[in-house]
């Protein structure tokens, strides 16, 4: 593996693993009251919110309360992130 390929597969692991924090961030401030009208809740409400919209589509709400839609796409974040460096490491020799 060459060195700038190296470097490309730290930076797209970085950035997943930065996203990772951001959405659990986000989980988090849904469980205090009044925290996602912050200035910090609404930023990460904008980061956040267009790519777990997308889950939220087609996974409804267990019971009603419990929304399992951001444990998916995590999962969904780490796989899209691994099947980019599986890509890169097949195209870059």
């Amino acid at each position: 593996m060459s060195f700038s390929l190296y470097s490309i597969e730290s930076y797209i692991l970085t950035l997943v693993n930065i996203y990772q924090y951001v959405i659990i961030a986000y989980v988090l401030l849904s469980w205090l009251p009044s925290a996602r009208e912050s200035f910090i809740g609404e930023m990460l409400g904008k980061l956040c919110e267009p790519y777990l919209g997308v889950f939220r589509r087609f996974i409804p709400p267990i019971a009603g309360m419990i929304d399992i839609s951001p444990i998916v796409a995590l999962i969904a974040l780490r796989f899209v992130g691994m099947g980019i460096i599986a890509v890169l490491e097949f195209f870059i020799p």
